[in-house]
């Protein structure tokens, strides 16, 4: 991380993404991020050249933090049992995809053309990937699964079916009762989360005692 952006770009990008999260990307302008960092307009330009140059700047930061956050979440939950693992991994992906859904329509237009940002999602897609691995493999060698699916497989299934309900909130806010905003991605993320859950665990003909 530290190679990659300096102090003051990570001290730029945490305002920015602070102020992008609760006005969104339109509804956050160069000086609202400059007036809350306590710096001057030009430094958008002289550290990230523009305010959509500056996404680009974000996300990577983004998906790095994460990344290095996974990383030591799955250390931490390495000794539980599979199913156990595989439940916290499913609601970590979930929660931060859900976190961070300003990025998804950015993201969408902006990986055509940007390389760096495809490595950058390459590298957490494959460790997760490989963490997935070692929790099915585990579980199969304790009998505690009974299928071996492709762990990419399931990583596809646990994205896609995320991104599909925060790009088509017209149509599940049918299925989710809610009274705002709030209730609504929260319950949103719930019954997408029980789904994956419920989904994963029969892929790997796993039956709870």
């Amino acid at each position: 991380m530290k190679k990659k952006f300096t102090e003051k770009q990570i001290h730029i990008l945490d305002i920015a993404e602070e102020l992008i999260a609760k006005k969104g990307y339109e509804g956050t302008s160069v000086r609202d991020i400059c007036s809350k960092a306590n710096i001057n307009v030009a430094m958008i330009s002289y550290y990230f050249g523009s305010k959509e140059k500056m996404m680009s700047y974000l996300y990577q930061y983004r998906v790095l933090k994460t990344r290095e956050n996974f990383s030591e979440f799955a250390d931490t939950i390495k000794e539980g049992k599979p199913e156990m693992q595989l439940r916290e991994m499913i609601k970590y992906i979930v929660s931060q995809l859900f976190k961070y859904n300003y990025f998804h329509g950015f993201v969408t237009q902006e990986l055509r053309h940007t390389e760096n940002l495809k490595d950058e999602l390459l590298d957490f897609y494959q460790l997760f990937v490989k963490k997935l691995d070692e929790v099915i493999k585990k579980g199969v060698a304790s009998g505690i699964f009974t299928f071996t699916p492709k762990p990419e497989d399931i990583l596809t299934m646990i994205i896609g079916s995320t991104l599909f309900v925060i790009r088509n909130k017209n149509f599940y806010e049918l299925y989710v009762p809610s009274k705002n905003e709030e209730t609504y991605t929260k319950e949103a993320e719930k019954k997408v989360r029980m789904n994956l859950l419920l989904s994963v665990f029969a892929i790997l003909g796993y039956a709870a005692d």
